[in-house]
């Protein structure tokens, strides 16, 4: 395992004026080396060229960890160590009280993490499974799990393939589903942040990774430097103080940023998203504060959302969330208002609009299109798609220019990644079929299917406008200890 030294490595990333004592929140790279167009993977576009300026032509701290042989990992960027194994899942009230009574490693100073800590483990080298197609070798998490013990949910516990949450100390100010008391949590399977319950009749259980050491990690100190910029020097980042004012695509967006000149400099870029979620301020939202979560020092877009309430942007970042297949329609995007879903009322079948993952949430969606196609939402909370995010630029901090990245995958391996290439073999994905085929005529139409539009469309490869069993995703694998279960640790 690499390691290296923090200090020599954020050393660039200091402005004029600011002092080396002054960096106590240093971001992590995100670890996402290839570049994406809006839907797969491309060359590294040169200055100009659509989609410059995005996540994987930048190289900030690379992640770097230390065993330390005492079940403790030791993170020699942002000076945090962390339990490396979380065990089983325990609720959250456990998670809690559980710190104290830690001793891993032979420390009891142990904590739960906040929400901005446990974030800078996350790594968008990870894919997003899907949860009804997954194939073994598409299974890449969202952390490093040559360094820490992980999990995808298992089916022997009733769980999806997804269901590897973790837990954090980090409290929703306000209240999700309509009245639920809310944790931030991430998931490292789908690489996402969501406010979930900490009480409730289903008393959910979470992964945990306590930690210790650096207390001022993920603790804002913005300097305004009166030339509408705004910098943060526990990180060495600057940041415009408005926003783009309306919302873009992701490639308008980046393309904004990149010809953005503010304060005497035009080296602005759209923030990759471990930086972005480094300014949310979890302690605002909507409802509890009146304001966007984010320090009253920053301007940010207020508009009427699809219910007709007052609220807040959601900003892009500049990476990309990349499914398992290799597909790169999706982009990381924070939401700093309202995190929006459509959930349907089981006995009266209506739906109703809600703030179902909270303000503060990271999520993903697709990179372009109409949001019309979508009019309740997707996903178990019919989360709100949101096309057109808006912008808040960013400057300095460790992010460097690079030339170049990895080389594209070819030949067979790019086949079997790349969306809408290669066929199934017949059979291997019956359950598809059967359990979308409502009228049984052995074939799934786009009133049948229900993912995203643009999702059907990719799939059905001969334009039939139906689903046929050669053209349906992989059947997920056959395990006898669950997914995830027994998988090599890289």
């Amino acid at each position: 395992m690499k390691t290296t030294t923090p200090l020599a490595l954020i050393t660039s990333a200091f402005t004029a004026g600011t002092i080396l004592a002054e960096i106590t929140s240093p971001i992590v790279d995100t670890g996402q080396e290839h570049c994406y167009d809006g839907r797969t993977a491309i060359r590294h576009p040169d200055p100009g060229e659509p989609f410059h300026g995005q996540d994987g032509q930048y190289a900030g701290n690379p992640p770097s960890y230390r065993d330390n042989g005492d079940g403790t990992v030791s993170d020699l960027v942002t000076g945090l160590m962390w339990q490396q194994d979380p065990g089983a899942k325990q609720s959250y009230q456990k998670a809690v009280t559980g710190a104290s009574r830690c001793r891993t490693g032979g420390h009891t100073d142990w904590r739960l993490p906040s929400i901005k800590e446990l974030y800078s483990l996350i790594l968008f080298s990870g894919t997003d499974p899907d949860p009804r197609a997954v194939d073994e070798e598409d299974l890449h998490p969202f952390i490093d799990d040559s360094a820490f013990r992980f999990q995808y949910g298992r089916e022997k516990d009733g769980d999806r393939i997804i269901d590897s949450q973790f837990a954090t100390r980090t409290r929703y100010v306000s209240t999700t589903m309509g009245g639920n008391k809310t944790m931030f949590g991430v998931n490292f399977a789908d690489g996402r942040i969501k406010g979930y319950p900490v009480e409730g009749r289903r008393n959910k259980k979470y992964y945990v990774f306590y930690v210790r050491g650096n207390p001022h990690y993920g603790k804002n100190k913005f300097r305004d430097n009166r030339n509408g910029t705004i910098t943060d020097t526990s990180t060495g980042l600057t940041w415009t103080r408005t926003d783009s004012g309306k919302g873009l695509n992701w490639q308008d967006a980046l393309a904004y940023a990149k010809n953005l000149e503010l304060g005497g400099h035009s080296d602005w870029r759209l923030p990759n998203a471990k930086e972005l979620q480094s300014i949310v301020d979890y302690s605002r939202s909507p409802d509890t504060t009146k304001s966007a979560a984010i320090d009253p020092l920053f301007d940010c877009t207020s508009f009427r959302n699809e219910g007709g309430k007052n609220d807040f942007a959601h900003y892009w970042t500049s990476t990309t969330h990349v499914r398992g297949n290799g597909a790169g329609h999706s982009a990381v995007y924070l939401a700093f208002g309202r995190s929006l879903g459509w959930m349907q009322d089981r006995r009266s079948g209506k739906f109703r609009l809600m703030d179902v993952h909270g303000a503060g949430s990271q999520r993903s969606d697709p990179k372009s299109g109409k949001a019309t196609e979508f009019p309740r939402g997707r996903g178990p909370q019919g989360d709100v798609i949101r096309i057109e995010n808006f912008v808040r630029c960013v400057r300095s901090g460790t992010a460097k220019p690079i030339a170049s990245g990895p080389a594209l995958e070819t030949g067979k391996e790019a086949g079997r990644r790349s969306p809408g290439r290669g066929e199934n073999p017949p059979g291997r994905s019956g359950h598809f079929i059967k359990r979308l085929d409502r009228n049984g005529d052995g074939k799934v139409s786009k009133v049948e299917f229900d993912g995203p539009p643009h999702h059907f469309d990719r799939l059905d490869r001969d334009k039939d406008g139906y689903l046929s069993d050669r053209e349906a995703p992989r059947k997920p694998p056959e395990r006898p200890d669950g997914p995830g279960a027994g998988r090599p640790r890289r």
